[in-house]
């Protein structure tokens, strides 16, 4: 009979921390606390469950040094988008949760692909995140490829996604808000304070969390028989910028919006600065909702309507389905949504 705690005649195609466990006869917290090189675990069980991570090529994907060392990263936040009052909400939300954890997180910046990119760096970019002792990788508004995912899955590296921009992608956990309800909230308030030429200004149809609050804008109009003419929706790239641009096309139309929703703050604060250069004060002029809540929107003159996407939240939500995910547990639910909630301030009117 074979002996229970020898690791010679085990062999696994691919070990996760609950494989491990479940070989060693012990939890996957305790292989946890081997693995971030924590020291209340008796000295015999470490023996074990090292020599199992070992011989299962966990050490190889992580690296000894980083095992030793509890202060090293063990998740990879990595931001697809520029560093604006979006994704410092949800920075700071991963690293609260990663804190409470006793968790180490690395950020980085991963420029969206170019057409033509090099195909091999995906590979080493997974492969130096495994080597440098990662356990899982979040990535925010993701824009990976799919030759990005293919490397993270042969590295061993499960993704989490937050605010993900294609929901039809099995291979990740995601983690977003009620875009939908969100964007029905925003064109139901204004609604009911008497507009009727409500414009929308967005991010390009390829946003899946975009196109959910559009829809949503679409269906509290439509409920009410308001139409939506083409010319009063715009989309850019959720930047301040691009909610300038938009704001701009719709206000200088002959029958102009008397109400403008854009799908985030920064978007919205553009309308405003449209609208100012056009000597349109808000809100007597010209009523705006935004999309988030950051800080935008509560230092913004007047202070901005919004939409509330809890992103702290979710970046909190990330870090423990990351840890789970790399722990080895099975997920209810590979997609979650969290409230967002209507917050009224100054940019907003009666007609």
């Amino acid at each position: 009979m074979t002996d229970p705690h020898s690791t010679k005649e085990i062999a696994i195609g691919r070990a996760t921390l609950a494989t491990v466990a479940r070989l060693a006869g012990v939890s996957v917290t305790t292989v946890s606390k081997v693995v971030n090189g924590r020291c209340d675990v008796g000295a015999e069980t470490r023996a074990l469950v090292e020599s199992l991570l070992e011989q299962h090529d966990y050490i190889g994907r992580r690296s000894r040094a980083a095992r030793g060392n509890p202060a090293t990263a063990q998740i990879e936040l990595v931001l697809t988008c520029d560093l604006n009052a979006y994704s410092t909400e949800i920075i700071q939300g991963v690293l609260d949760a990663s804190g409470a954890a006793s968790i180490a997180v690395a950020i980085s910046t991963r420029p969206r692909t170019a057409a033509g990119a090099d195909a091999s760096h995906p590979i080493g970019w997974a492969r130096d995140l495994a080597a440098a002792g990662r356990r899982a990788v979040i990535a925010v508004l993701d824009d990976l490829t799919s030759t990005d995912l293919a490397a993270l899955s042969r590295a061993h590296l499960p993704l989490v996604v937050i605010d993900p921009l294609n929901l039809q992608r099995q291979r990740a956990a995601s983690v977003g808000s009620t875009n939908f309800a969100g964007g029905m909230a925003a064109a139901q308030h204004l609604l009911a304070l008497g507009h009727r030429r409500i414009g929308y200004v967005g991010d390009s149809s390829r946003s899946a969390c975009n196109q959910a609050r559009m829809h949503g804008y679409r269906a509290a109009l439509e409920a009410a028989g308001v139409p939506v003419p083409d010319d009063h929706r715009q989309t850019g790239d959720f930047r301040y910028q691009d909610g300038i641009a938009g704001g701009a096309a719709q206000l200088d139309l002959p029958k102009r919006p008397t109400a403008v929703f854009a799908s985030s703050d920064e978007m919205a604060a553009g309308v405003i600065e449209a609208a100012r250069a056009r000597g349109l004060r808000v809100p007597d002029d010209l009523s705006v909702v935004g999309f988030d809540d950051t800080e935008v929107a509560r230092l913004f003159s007047p202070p901005l309507t919004t939409v509330r996407q809890p992103l702290r939240e979710m970046g909190g939500v990330a870090l423990r389905t990351a840890l789970r995910v790399a722990a080895g547990e099975k997920l209810d639910s590979h997609h979650v949504e969290l409230a967002t909630e209507l917050i009224v301030r100054g940019s907003t009117a009666a007609r």
